[in-house]
């Protein structure tokens, strides 16, 4: 039988109570020193390049170039279509390795008409192309079989290529003013050469010489 002798009277525990004393951290005030780095940039003055004479340059640049530089023939007024037609053939024939350039050399002048000036570009040596390439039997008959090409200057068969000095005559100019125009943005000409058209019986004045 259920009676109340055999309830068991759970054990009453005490409270746990924290008898250790409260301890509070201290906190310690840290104070940022504010650290200024003061850079000291040093000027460096720049030594300006010295200025290359583009002539002199290029003419070095020819003395690393390979082949040697031939004049050829062409009809008057077919210069530029003989370097095409050149250029053409280079590249169909297989060519690249004995011909390496074409130049038609120009010159830019000033021509003065009814009192207008104007600047024009002609052919510097009307009648003549000239060509940097190695010189061999197959290299000789490409360029001489071109269309619109008369011939080598000098003898038929073993031309003689231009001297150094000769090369830069005739191209330096060219390529001087157009390293000016590219580094200063500015057309300028190395030699200008003034063209004036007078017709008979025009009045003309003379103020110097």
């Amino acid at each position: 039988m259920f009676s109340a002798s055999t309830v068991e009277t759970p054990e009453v525990l005490d409270p746990i109570v924290n008898d250790s004393p409260n301890f509070e951290q201290p906190v310690e005030e840290v104070t940022v020193e504010e650290v200024v780095t003061t850079v000291v940039i040093e000027e460096v003055e720049e030594t300006p390049a010295e200025e290359v004479d583009p002539v002199v340059a290029f003419a070095s640049s020819l003395r690393l170039q390979a082949g040697d530089w031939f004049v050829i023939h062409s009809y008057a007024g077919l210069e530029n279509r003989v370097k095409t037609n050149l250029e053409n053939r280079i590249i169909s024939l297989n060519m690249e390795d004995y011909i390496f350039q074409v130049e038609v050399p120009i010159e830019e002048i000033t021509e003065i008409k009814a009192g207008t000036r104007k600047q024009i570009k002609r052919n510097k040596f009307p009648g003549y192309v000239l060509v940097r390439m190695e010189l061999t039997d197959d290299s000789w008959g490409v360029v001489r079989h071109t269309p619109g090409v008369t011939g080598f200057v000098g003898h038929a068969h073993t031309p003689s290529p231009l001297k150094l000095e000769e090369v830069v005559a005739i191209l330096a100019p060219r390529i001087e003013k157009r390293i000016v125009s590219a580094t200063t943005g500015q057309t300028t000409t190395v030699r200008e050469v003034q063209v004036l058209d007078f017709a008979v019986g025009d009045s003309v004045t003379v103020v110097d010489g």
